[in-house]
């Protein structure tokens, strides 16, 4: 069973994701959290895998709450939900390591999936979210210093950002296809090197500008 913690400052909202959460029997509501004090507190509280977390909370904000889960490196899971108002924010989650983002009004069976998928280890950006990060990259040009044409990756190198995709580490990339996990280690500090960037995330999120993989 997934833990969940819900992290909204609208009870009608954390009620609408709990009631529907409700109905799959692979996922399990452990809390609800209405600021972001809360959302830290029921962290060190319960087991949880997933965390829905909305942005704008009060007494700490969904970033914080971010940098907080980033610095201590509690090993949760985050899915934001958002309502596009703010592509800077978007960007700012996926620098802090972020799993997934998906609007508000997701159906049961979107909502479960996207659970399943990040608590599996996958990246999971709804497309139309993937699009908005993608153009906030695009107007934030320090995030790809140096870089005019990305090198073209090797093809060893194409297959081991795909498995980065699925948000698998270097040791089980390294198992899949039959490397080492330092050789793995080489390969991702050369497609970070390539594309210009500094963490995992804006890999997979360049690599799905270029087309080179799928998004959401």
């Amino acid at each position: 069973m997934i833990k969940v913690l819900i992290a909204d400052d609208q009870t009608l909202v954390r009620q609408g994701f709990r009631s529907l959460l409700g109905f799959s029997d692979a996922v399990e509501v452990v809390a609800e959290a209405g600021d972001g004090e809360q959302v830290l507190h029921a962290l060190g509280e319960h087991a949880v895998d997933v965390l829905l977390l909305d942005l704008q909370m009060p007494r700490l904000t969904g970033l914080q709450v971010l940098e907080r889960i980033h610095q201590q490196r509690l090993g949760v899971s985050v899915i934001v939900l958002t309502t596009f108002d703010d592509d800077a924010k978007l960007l700012e989650c996926a620098r802090l390591g972020a799993r997934g983002y998906l609007l508000k009004d997701v159906s049961l069976e979107q909502l479960s999936s996207a659970i399943i998928r990040v608590a599996a280890g996958e990246l999971l950006i709804e497309p139309l979210v993937t699009r908005r990060v993608i153009h906030g990259l695009q107007r934030q040009a320090q995030d790809f210093e140096h870089v005019v044409n990305p090198e073209a990756l090797t093809q060893r190198e194409l297959d081991v950002l795909r498995y980065m995709a699925g948000g698998y580490s270097n040791r089980e990339i390294a198992s899949a296809i039959h490397l080492t996990e330092g050789t793995v280690k080489n390969h991702v500090s050369s497609i970070l090197s390539k594309f210009g960037v500094r963490d995992r995330t804006r890999a997979v999120l360049k690599a799905m500008e270029m087309g080179l993989i799928g998004g959401g």
